[in-house]
């Protein structure tokens, strides 16, 4: 997932020393040279390889957290022996509710439970029983030790060590992985808000804006003026939708839509800057020499999942969705606009406003996609067009020529991976 942190390589001693020697090399390195390390899986990796340097017999090792994250509801992190980098695994929102989760160690430490240990080669009744210790036996471990990772605000998070050593760990080795838990809270908690930040910013103002945001752009007014394809979709008939539907079938509704839109605008390399009610906006920056004609895919495939998305509406009793697309193409100001305490990422100038007024006319001229005559030319699309000639558009002077776009032929379609 992330690069292995090029730290300069831990090399101990041939003397480990004390206890408390050891104790305090591990404590200071992750206190004040794990700094430059952005990944809290890298700092697990360097921390078990460190333990195992100084003769402490950690032999599988997990971090265990909660994620505030659109698509997922918590990730493992996995150090074994050899492994150079963590093995990762993300968890879907209902895991919680799931027999695996709820018969865990994970959930006992989550719900109240301060420790779970439990020596993997004594009798049963030695300690407490999950599902998991029978894969560990069953890969020679000996002990397992689980504790929470207290964060703020009540965050409570897990950490696990387990150890291959006939008899599991000794009493120095809990004592000395009990001493490092508050270290390792917080500089977990600091990485785990770092990548907070950057996934908000990524699920409310999309990847490149957030870029430029943590890269500074915070001062409203700043910005740069690009060339880009504009893509701008409007939902039909949503009014009447809201007032006809409850609430939650319309957010499905809306959701479905979403969805059937947005992800061949990613696919192909869009950035979807805002989504407005039941509209959205997006760019395809001419900085790649492609970008007319990936937008044209993106819709292409877009009015391909709206199909099938009203397939399966139909099918439950729902309504059919139309929509209303109109692209140009030009310079924008994307930057920050808005008052002194609420700023908006976005694109604004002339050409935003040509492709709103375009999308505006697909109601009126009864046709679901409309390019201009400026954006085709910069396409060079040969095919799936049809010349409507000049169109009157509201606030503009001139009319200008527009197209109207029946979809791309089988050679302009992206082959499959």
């Amino acid at each position: 997932m992330q690069s292995f942190s090029e730290e300069t390589p831990y090399s101990p001693a041939e003397d480990r020393g004390s206890w408390p020697m050891r104790k305090r090399r591990i404590l200071d390195w992750l206190m004040t040279e794990t700094r430059q390390q952005r990944f809290i899986d890298n700092i697990l990796v360097d921390m078990c390889q460190r333990l195992v340097d100084d003769g402490v017999s950690v032999a599988r090792a997990t971090l265990h957290f909660s994620i505030d994250n659109p698509q997922w509801r918590g990730a493992r992190m996995l150090w074994k022996p050899g492994l150079q980098q963590a093995d990762m695994q993300t968890f879907d929102h209902g895991l919680e509710e799931t027999p695996q989760y709820l018969n865990s160690p994970v959930n006992g430490i989550r719900s109240g439970l301060d420790e779970i240990r439990r020596h993997l080669d004594a009798p049963l009744d030695s300690g407490p029983e999950y599902p998991l210790f029978d894969d560990l036996r069953a890969d020679g471990l000996t002990d397992y030790v689980g504790w929470p990772l207290e964060h703020t605000l009540g965050k409570r998070h897990v950490v696990s060590f387990s150890s291959k050593r006939p008899g599991g760990f000794t009493e120095d080795e809990i004592a000395l992985f009990r001493d490092l838990l508050p270290a390792l809270a917080l500089v977990s908690e600091v990485r785990l808000k770092n990548r907070l930040a950057r996934t908000l910013l990524e699920t409310y103002v999309g990847p490149h804006a957030s870029e430029q945001i943590l890269a500074g752009a915070t001062t409203r007014g700043s910005g740069v003026t690009v060339g880009a394809a504009i893509m701008i979709c409007d939902l039909r008939d949503f009014t009447t939708l809201s007032d006809i539907w409850p609430r939650d079938d319309v957010i499905g509704l809306l959701n479905g839509y979403f969805d059937a839109m947005s992800e061949p605008i990613e696919r192909h390399g869009g950035e979807i800057l805002k989504f407005m009610g039941d509209g959205l906006l997006a760019i395809f920056p001419l900085s790649n020499p492609n970008a007319c004609a990936d937008l044209l895919r993106a819709i292409a495939e877009a009015q391909a999942a709206m199909i099938a998305l009203n397939e399966n509406n139909i099918k439950n009793g729902r309504s059919v969705l139309g929509y209303g697309i109109g692209v140009h193409v030009g310079d924008v100001m994307y930057g920050n606009i808005g008052s002194r305490k609420r700023l908006d990422f976005t694109v604004i100038g002339p050409a935003v406003n040509i492709a709103s007024r375009l999308e505006s006319l697909t109601k009126e001229i009864k046709r679901p996609v409309l390019l201009s005559k400026a954006f085709v030319d910069l396409a060079e699309c040969q095919s799936g067009l049809e010349g409507l000639g000049p169109q009157q558009l509201r606030g503009l002077g001139e009319p200008i020529d527009v197209f109207a776009f029946t979809g791309i032929s089988a050679a302009e379609r992206p082959r499959p991976d």
